[in-house]
C-alpha cells in the first residue's frame, strides 16, 4: 500500500496538483452558490442515484444494467447544465452581488422567534394581513428572486412597516433567513389541496403551498379576522394566540431545543 502511495506521489507535478485544485474549486463553487436553492436537494439525489447504480453494477456484475449505466452517464452529464440552468444563472448573479463572499451572520433562533411572535401579535391587533416564511434546510432562493431584495436586519418594526396596508410591499410574502429579512413581496405557489375550506384566502393557500414542497415554516395573519396561523409540512394550525405561536415555533424552528411532544387542541384541527 505504501509503495503504491509513494509511486502515485512520485508522479505528482505542480501542473497536476494545480489541475486537481482547479477542478475541486469549480465543484466547490457550484455547490456553494447553489446552496440557497431547491436544486441542491435534486442534485444530491442525482449524485446518490448515480453512486448506487455504479456500486450495484460493479458488485453484482450485472451485464445489462452495467451497459445501461455506462451509456446513460454521458447523456446525464450533458443534461445537468440544462436541468440546472436557472440555478447556474442565479449562482453567477450571486457571485457578482456585493458582499456575497463575506461570512454569513448567525443569530440566536430564540431571538428570531421572539421577534416574529411580537410582530405577528402586533399585526393581528392592527388588522394587517401578513405572510412570513422562515427558511430552514431547503433553500428558498427561487422564491426570493420573485420579490424585492432587502437583506435587512429582522425587527418587528420592519415587519409592521412592510405589511402596513398602504405599503407597496404588503402583498406577497416576506422570507426570513436566520436573522435577516431577505426579500419582501415574494410570490409563492398556491396549495392545490381540494379539502381546504373556502374561508381560507390566498395567504393561507400560499403558506400551505410553500410548505408542501419545502421544509419552510409559514406564519399567516388574516387581514379579515386577525387570526394567526402557522403552516408546516403541508399542515395548517389556526387560531393561535401569542403563547401558542411561540411554543409552536420553538418546537419547529429550533432543533436544539428538546421539548416533550404533546398534541394540542389546535393541532388536532390542523388541516
Amino acid at each position: 500500500m505504501w509503495n503504491t502511495l509513494s509511486e502515485l506521489l512520485g508522479h505528482l507535478t505542480f501542473s497536476s496538483v494545480l489541475d486537481i485544485f482547479l477542478v475541486a474549486l469549480i465543484f466547490y463553487g457550484l455547490f456553494y452558490f447553489m446552496q440557497g436553492t431547491r436544486a441542491v436537494t435534486l442534485l444530491r439525489g442525482t449524485v446518490i442515484l448515480i453512486l448506487l447504480a455504479i456500486l450495484a453494477s460493479s458488485v453484482f456484475q450485472l451485464t445489462a444494467f452495467n451497459w445501461l449505466v455506462r451509456n446513460s452517464l454521458p447523456a446525464l452529464f450533458v443534461a445537468i447544465p440544462v436541468i440546472f440552468q436557472p440555478e447556474l444563472r442565479r449562482a453567477l448573479e450571486r457571485l457578482g452581488r456585493p458582499g456575497m463572499l463575506l461570512t454569513r451572520r448567525h443569530a440566536s433562533a430564540a431571538q428570531t422567534i421572539n421577534t416574529l411572535v411580537r410582530a405577528a401579535s402586533q399585526l393581528s391587533e392592527q388588522g394587517c394581513g401578513a405572510l412570513i416564511v422562515l427558511e430552514r434546510a431547503t433553500g428558498l432562493q427561487d422564491f426570493v428572486d420573485t420579490g424585492v431584495w432587502l437583506d435587512a436586519h429582522l425587527s418587528d418594526d420592519l415587519l409592521r412597516t412592510i405589511f402596513f396596508k398602504n405599503s407597496a410591499l404588503h402583498d406577497g410574502a416576506v422570507i426570513i433567513r436566520e436573522d435577516r429579512v431577505v426579500a419582501a413581496a415574494c410570490m409563492l405557489p398556491l396549495s392545490e389541496n381540494d379539502t381546504l375550506t373556502h374561508e381560507l384566502g390566498t395567504r393561507h393557500r400560499a403558506a400551505l403551498g410553500v410548505t408542501e414542497g419545502t421544509d419552510a415554516i409559514a406564519i399567516v395573519v388574516s387581514e379579515e379576522t386577525g387570526h394567526i396561523a402557522v403552516a408546516y409540512n403541508g399542515r395548517l394550525v389556526r387560531h393561535l394566540d401569542e403563547g401558542e405561536l411561540s411554543r409552536l415555533l420553538f418546537r419547529l424552528y429550533e432543533p436544539t431545543r428538546v421539548q416533550p411532544r404533546t398534541t394540542t387542541s389546535r393541532e388536532k384541527h390542523a388541516r
